[in-house]
């Protein structure tokens, strides 16, 4: 895989994808990477303006590309909820679990939840399991990819205050939604290899790239001073968010990806071609996978059954 871009890609027509915010940074450069490809991507974001503007700026960039705006807030169940019954591809082939959020002060989802667990693990949890159903269907090729980031290092996830509701550090807590989103990849791949299906489960992190992300939570607390001093940093050592999507899009379409694969820059945490990644040790415990897995189901509502 080395030197590996996204002229790489194989052809993707036929394929439907579902690109979780795919308005804006990666999540954007994934679907119309994938579009360009040949795939039907339906682009699901929070904020209906945005999810519209990059609808048209794809077809834009990428003449021909079958594209289409579906709203859904990962952090309202009911939106997922409705996304899932409203979107009209009875076939999906690929599951890109992108939006997300990072160190935000101490904010609750709609359903009561701590902002960044709700939104990058428990959003993207329900949101899998009520489309599993049309990726087992779609059979040989469907895979399901959820972005985690190097930073899920910083901490694994405490089964006693998923919600950290005892002393909140915005930072721990990113950390922690991250390890999730692993741990949720671990376990989605011991099940669908156990009931023998062909739907691959794979991870993904795009090093430090540049994206909104990074100043998100300063402008919620409207900091000017460290919405700014993030730009900076990002004009002086973040990669493209082109290069940042490279890895998302190998384990979405590279032959060789297996169950649980894991992928980053070549340059750990940094930049490069993609790569397999290294992971903390306890992304890959069955039993803290196992024990997310029931209280993600407890939570959601939502039971894969």
């Amino acid at each position: 895989m080395t030197g590996w871009t996204a002229h790489d890609i194989p052809d993707q027509s036929g394929r439907t994808a579902v690109v979780t915010g795919a308005n804006s940074g990666i999540g954007y450069i994934t679907a119309r990477e994938l579009a360009r490809r040949g795939a039907r991507v339906v682009l699901a974001c929070r904020d209906a303006t945005r999810g519209k503007a990059a609808e048209e700026q794809v077809r834009a960039e990428a003449p021909g590309a079958d594209v289409v705006f579906a709203p859904l807030d990962l952090a309202d169940l009911a939106s997922v909820r409705a996304f899932a019954a409203d979107l009209t591809d009875d076939r999906l082939d690929l599951l890109i679990n992108n939006a997300g959020v990072m160190a935000l002060p101490q904010r609750r989802t709609v359903d009561g939840f701590e902002m960044q667990f709700g939104t990058n693990h428990l959003g993207h949890f329900a949101l899998t399991g009520l489309l599993l159903p049309r990726l087992r269907a779609a059979g040989h090729g469907a895979r399901v990819v959820t972005v985690s980031s190097g930073l899920h290092f910083l901490s694994t996830v405490d089964p006693r205050d998923l919600n950290m509701d005892h002393r909140y550090h915005r930072w721990i807590q990113y950390g922690r939604s991250k390890s999730a989103n692993l741990l949720f990849t671990h376990e989605l791949a011991r099940r669908l290899t156990a009931e023998g299906s062909r739907v691959v489960a794979a991870a993904a992190h795009p090093g430090y790239a540049a994206t909104n992300l990074q100043t998100a939570g300063a402008r919620m607390e409207e900091r000017a001073w460290k919405e700014r001093g993030a730009e900076l940093l990002n004009r002086a050592f973040a990669q493209s968010a082109e290069e940042g999507a490279l890895p998302s899009l190998y384990a979405a379409t590279a032959p060789d990806v297996g169950q649980d694969d894991f992928f980053g820059p070549r340059v750990q945490l940094w930049r490069g071609s993609p790569t397999r990644s290294a992971r903390a040790k306890w992304t890959l415990s069955d039993k803290a996978s196992a024990g997310l897995w029931a209280a993600s189901e407890r939570l959601t509502g939502v039971s894969y059954g």
